[in-house]
């Protein structure tokens, strides 16, 4: 989109994703109080200590993160990330931004249950998930200094949010579902028009330097060898498409969407349709095959949908059979 400038996709992601740390909420009105989002801790209040620059580091890896730990850095050791996007391209305004995929208020709501895993996740967990999906890199070492500084920048932006407290703004948002299915072909013509001159004709984005330096992305890439993989968050419809409407042309706010729910849909589904990354071992996400969600483009899968369907929808007959497959595991056999 005109100025669709920091996608983040895993999002993906960019994720992620994603890309996302947590599950879209629906888009709601600003609450009466002070909102966290807008009053969250400033960093640059903080004392010249450990702890504190700690927290700076992980900020520095969260918004540069192909500067510290990408594939081009000069220490092999601490090339982690495959690609040369930040953190901050899904995770918008260095994971602030309601409805961008933000992080703050998730430190205390792990560990958790991930359907994806099937198992109880960390918050180590969570980030090395990023790492190996939306950065289309390697696994990043829990007791490395990069994971301690992440989860300390994490951890500062949950700050004041207790366990079991309701977090606003968390995830992509939620607008209407299409009872179609996302059209790729329109979504072509509406990247044309409305997101090329930012992301160009291939969807590559513009780099700060020459590819053999490690100065990211002024505009990060949606597809390609230099984006997130096809096990990112990002390369989901659902989430791709409601993090189009909400965020982007780029400095959309989520309360005064610029795109149509209808061109939110096909243009993610472009962007999903184009080449990038294959994960391997995609066939052993998910391994509860009831709980994988109805955009996952890949199987297997036990409602006996194709893989089109899941990726581009519609999604309310997926569901509905879903959910007829959970009442019949769930009810008693007869004898």
């Amino acid at each position: 989109m005109r100025r669709f400038a920091v996608l983040s996709l895993p999002l993906v992601a960019v994720t992620a994703a994603g890309l996302a740390f947590a599950q879209s909420a629906a888009p709601s009105a600003p609450p009466a109080g002070p909102d966290r989002i807008l009053t969250a801790p400033e960093i640059g209040a903080l004392p010249d200590d450990p702890p504190a620059r700690l927290v700076r580091r992980g900020r520095d890896l969260f918004t540069a993160t192909y500067a510290h730990i990408g594939p081009e850095v000069a220490d092999p050791a601490k090339r982690f990330a495959g690609n040369n996007l930040a953190c901050s391209n899904c995770h918008l305004h260095a994971g602030t931004k309601k409805f961008g995929l933000p992080i703050y208020g998730l430190f205390e709501k792990f560990p958790q249950y991930s359907a994806r895993a099937g198992a109880e996740v960390t918050i180590e967990d969570r980030i090395e998930s990023c790492m190996t999906r939306s950065m289309n890199g390697r696994s990043l070492p829990k007791d490395s200094p990069e994971m301690a500084a992440f989860v300390a920048y994490v951890k500062f932006l949950s700050e004041g949010y207790r366990p079991g407290q309701p977090v606003t703004g968390l995830g992509a948002g939620a607008m209407p579902e299409l009872d179609r299915a996302a059209d790729p072909v329109r979504g072509k013509a509406l990247y044309a028009k409305t997101c090329l001159d930012c992301h160009n004709t291939d969807g590559q984005g513009i780099r700060r330097s020459l590819p053999t330096t490690d100065l990211g992305y002024m505009i990060p890439p949606l597809w390609g060898p230099d984006s997130f993989n096809d096990g990112a968050g990002m390369a989901r419809l659902i989430t791709a498409a409601n993090f189009l409407h909400f965020n982007m042309p780029h400095g959309t706010d989520y309360l005064d969407p610029q795109l149509s729910v209808a061109d939110a849909w096909d243009i993610a589904a472009y962007m999903i349709s184009q080449p990038r990354p294959q994960r391997a071992g995609l066939d052993k996400d998910f391994p509860d095959l009831l709980s994988k969600p109805v955009d996952t483009p890949y199987g297997p899968y036990a409602d006996g949908f194709t893989t089109e369907q899941h990726k581009y929808g519609p999604f309310a007959p997926i569901r509905a059979a879903i959910d007829k497959l959970k009442a019949e595991k769930a009810a008693p056999t007869a004898r």
